[in-house]
């Protein structure tokens, strides 16, 4: 099934109202107002005659749900998931206000969305939207259920957002099949393309470390305990902390798509050899996600005192630091236990760990229809291109998806312009922005495979 323009008009058009809604979650309770959002896309669906409903666990946090009900109850069902949340973004480090969503034409000519979420995940989002209302529309008499599943909350964990509808209305969501970010890069040749699925993700196991020290004065810092110095030492620490390299069952896959030499792959199937070779990759940010998909990894990312909060004049006997920590599958609270013991060494003794958020790497299987399906769309627009399965090292709405029994995948179809390297910077970096002709293939393929699947 082809886009026409106007319905690209009408993706860039929607992105454009998301991206200036500022829906910034920070991680509080009242960030985040994802209510703009939810407001946006129901007035866009709203006169589709569609069943809409809307959930709020908490103030201004709400999630819409949109279904066109199937014809046969025993049919698979469909859901297309998108966020609506975006992370905070510092305007000094932009070219454009990050809440601008401007249009502008880059250096080729090629016309792109900038702003907070243009790829995180707003262009899925809204290109899933104007599919989903397009289908609505038309008369589309689905099988199975197709469901659109616009989330609050992912960017913090999904607290308010799947997690909660999951725990709390999961009827409502209940789904066999699941599309969502993100997807759709191209590597390999021109003649051989080849385009990333998303079919798995890392574990996510977030820690919080109390640093117990003891109070003084601060004009008499010699031989003290001070809890922040001590908190210096645990971060030193972990960032140095290196745990051997692990490989799991994409990763081959993954060093096939890279275009490197057969000399190169060895390297990098090498669990002796892979560290070394990261270190000297001139790509920074292509060696830092490799190594993070072959490495449990850990970054110490917030550091505060205790809930009196700290002074110039005060030596801290309370000092907490919170970790993000991402592990690969297999990986359980017992090896995150171990990880930190190992990392810490003889200060392990003198920290708290207490978890924050504890789930496991998941992973769905590729012999799918949905696979299948995706698999066609994408031969139509790129005849040569073959779907390749991968992990992706954050952590997506996917994952609870996966845990309710769901086969879901981040897809997506972008151009053949971007460059993955460059592409991957984006994400939570400044400048973020998506090119109209990405716009216009996503929007595409999620109307041919809500058709495959479901028609």
């Amino acid at each position: 099934m082809a886009t026409d323009n106007t319905l690209t008009g009408e993706t860039v058009e929607l992105l454009q109202l998301m991206i200036r809604n500022r829906c910034v979650n920070a991680g509080t309770p009242e960030s985040g107002q994802e209510v703009r959002n939810a407001d946006t896309l129901q007035a866009y669906l709203g006169n589709s005659g569609l069943d809409l409903q809307r959930f709020e666990p908490a103030p201004g946090r709400v999630s819409l749900v949109a279904k066109i009900e199937g014809s046969d109850p025993s049919a698979p069902s469909l859901c297309l998931m998108g966020h609506t949340d975006v992370v905070p973004a510092n305007s000094d480090g932009w070219e454009r206000d990050p809440f601008g969503g401007e249009l502008v034409d880059n250096a080729d000519g090629l016309g792109e969305v900038w702003g907070r979420g243009a790829v995180d995940m707003l262009n899925i989002t809204a290109s899933q939207a104007v599919a989903f209302r397009h289908l609505a529309r038309t008369g589309f008499t689905p099988r199975g259920d197709l469901i659109l599943f616009a989330v609050a909350d992912e960017e913090a964990g999904s607290a308010h957002g799947a997690r909660y509808m999951a725990d709390h209305h999961a009827d409502a969501i209940r789904a066999d099949f699941v599309l969502t970010e993100n997807g759709g890069l191209h590597s390999g040749t021109t003649d051989a393309p080849i385009i990333n699925v998303n079919v798995g993700e890392k574990g996510v196991a977030w820690r919080r470390l109390r640093i117990k020290g003891t109070p003084g004065h601060g004009s008499m810092p010699f031989r003290k305990n001070n809890a922040l110095v001590k908190a210096a030492a645990v971060i030193n620490r972990i960032t140095d902390y290196r745990p051997p390299a692990k490989f799991t069952e994409l990763w081959r896959e993954r060093v096939e798509t890279l275009g490197v030499s057969d000399e190169e792959k060895a390297v990098l199937l090498d669990p002796d050899r892979i560290d070394d070779a990261l270190r000297e990759l001139p790509n920074v940010g292509a060696a830092s996600f490799l190594y993070s998909c072959s490495h449990t990894t850990f970054s110490c990312n917030v550091i505060h005192g205790h809930d009196d909060g700290m002074k110039t004049n005060v030596i801290p006997d309370d000092v907490i630091l919170e970790v993000d920590i991402r592990t690969l599958p297999g990986e359980s609270e017992s090896e995150v236990r171990q990880h930190l013991a190992d990392a810490l060494g003889d200060l392990a003794g003198e920290v708290d760990v207490e978890p924050m958020m504890n789930d496991k790497a998941t992973m769905s299987p590729v012999n799918t229809r949905l696979w299948d399906a995706l698999q066609r769309s994408i031969s139509d627009s790129f005849p040569d291109a073959r779907l390749s399965p991968q992990m992706v090292v954050g952590f997506t709405d996917a994952r609870i998806y996966r845990e309710m029994g769901a086969v879901a995948y981040g897809a997506g179809l972008m151009s053949p312009s971007l460059d993955p390297n460059d592409f991957a910077l984006r994400f939570h970096g400044h400048n973020e922005r998506v090119d109209v002709e990405s716009l216009a293939l996503s929007t595409k393929l999620w109307l041919d495979v809500a058709t495959d699947v479901l028609g």
